[in-house]
């Protein structure tokens, strides 16, 4: 492997600015912002929009879709209620 080609892999923190949330881990990311974390050492920081903590998949706070909605599309595009016959052939 050539050392020359190969990024700065380093510790660097990620900190999520709407959660609250930093995590140490390493990167190639480099940030001029620097923060001192529990063990006393100071590393580089890099503010992220979005992390575990705060996206809604994670958090629980997904919008569901609503399939009343859909149902309720389809039947004002092509008439009736789907999967109600006509009447005719009911068998009783």
């Amino acid at each position: 492997m050539q050392q020359d080609k190969q990024p700065d892999y380093h510790p660097v923190v990620f900190r999520d600015r709407a959660a609250g949330y930093a995590f140490l881990t390493r990167s190639t990311a480099s940030s001029d912002q620097t923060i001192d974390w529990d063990d006393g050492e100071t590393y580089p920081v890099v503010d992220v929009e979005i992390s575990s903590e705060s996206h809604p998949f994670y958090t629980g706070k997904a919008r569901t879709v609503d399939p009343e909605g859909r149902i309720a599309q389809f039947e004002r595009r092509y008439g009736g209620a789907a999967g109600q016959g006509t009447g005719t052939g009911s068998g009783s």
